[in-house]
């Protein structure tokens, strides 16, 4: 019945329907009260279905007003009084027009016993009752209908809102890592250029990477391992023997999704506030395992949080914080991302990733 709705013809199908139905229904209920009260003629029955025909016509121009008025877009307070007027002149034309129909089936006896003023007052609030409830259904489906869409909307919107949000972190992150991978190869060109040309094949697949990935919504953990060893060789330039790698991944995690550079925040995390600052250096561990639905990131370094016996939610640096905030956005509220130091020595960032979470957001139109 809402003319205002993404498939109108659709709506005005239903709309057809619903008046077919619902006057055709009340006028053989019509009938069948007057069968078991009285018993019902021909010229009973075409009288019944005439003076419900004009009911139908009645609340047809109704709503064609109600259209053209915009009376559905109108608030309680300013739409009530409006339609009880309208319901009332209807109701009275109703029965100034159902007079000839009285005429046909009301005997002269009958006639004498009930006045014209009372007949007339009774047709009135006969239409009224009618007339009131077919106004109930109408807008009650007009307000369930606008509900309905303005959740559809607001789904879309908060998808939308979503993308952004992502597009805008992905903005941030990717810049960060490709400027320290610059300075990487810049330090090779003089005192290596073969290994300065093999980094700069390194540093093109991470720009390849992180422009395809920027796409996507997520990545598999095996691609994101893959940019990882690209990135640690870059930084290997720098620190040499001083940075050591140790990868331990349950072979069924490499195919679990996770935000595009998420790991590779995480150890590019590892290796500036771990590695960097420790004269000896240090090991960097990946360690990925499946629980449940769940695909659980750790990565380890040396080091020490500014108070190793609290657990730290990541809060510190831009790269950890959109992290953190991508992971949100996707993975909803059983998503996790937190530092925090394992012992006097270690440091580990642990990601929870929730799979299902995951492919559902996915699956929201954008």
């Amino acid at each position: 019945m809402n003319d205002t709705s993404a498939c109108p013809e659709r709506q005005d199908k239903l709309y057809v329907l619903a008046q077919v139905v619902g006057w055709g229904g009340f006028t053989l209920v019509c009938m069948g009260l007057a069968l078991l009260n009285r018993g019902i003629t021909l010229r009973w029955a075409c009288v019944c279905v005439g003076s419900n025909a004009i009911g139908w016509l009645l609340s047809h121009l109704f709503r064609l007003w109600i259209h053209r008025r915009g009376w559905k877009h109108l608030n309680w307070s300013a739409l009530l009084p409006r339609v009880l007027v309208a319901v009332v002149l209807l109701s009275s034309l109703w029965a100034v027009l159902d007079w000839p129909f009285y005429q046909l089936t009301v005997s002269d006896a009958e006639k004498m016993q009930i006045s014209e003023l009372v007949r007339f007052i009774y047709g009135v609030f006969n239409g009224v009752w009618i007339l009131l409830l077919w106004s109930l259904l109408y807008f009650g489906y007009n307000i369930a209908d606008r509900f309905r869409r303005l959740e559809i909307e607001r789904v879309h919107l908060q998808a939308t809102v979503k993308e952004a949000e992502l597009r805008a972190l992905k903005s941030q992150v990717n810049p960060h890592f490709i400027f320290n991978a610059l300075n990487s190869v810049r330090a090779l060109i003089d005192e290596d250029p073969t290994r300065a040309r093999q980094s700069v094949t390194q540093l093109a697949n991470l720009l390849r990477y992180s422009l395809q990935s920027g796409q996507l919504e997520t990545v598999p953990l095996e691609d994101e391992l893959r940019v990882v060893n690209d990135y640690l060789a870059l930084e290997q330039v720098r620190h040499e023997e001083r940075l050591r790698l140790r990868v331990d991944v349950d072979p069924a995690a490499r195919q679990f999704s996770l935000p595009p550079m998420l790991l590779q925040t995480l150890v590019e995390n590892a290796v500036k506030y771990g590695i960097a600052k420790l004269p000896e250096g240090g090991e960097v561990a990946i360690i990925a395992r499946c629980e449940g639905d769940d695909l659980v990131l750790r990565v380890t370094n040396p080091g020490t949080l500014p108070d190793v016996h609290t657990e730290t939610p990541v809060g510190t640096g831009l790269g950890l914080r959109n992290a953190a905030e991508r992971l949100r956005l996707l993975g909803g509220e059983r998503a996790s991302l937190q530092l925090r130091a394992e012992n006097a020595n270690l440091v580990v960032a642990e990601a929870r990733i929730p799979q299902i979470a995951i492919r559902a957001s996915e699956l929201i139109p954008a």
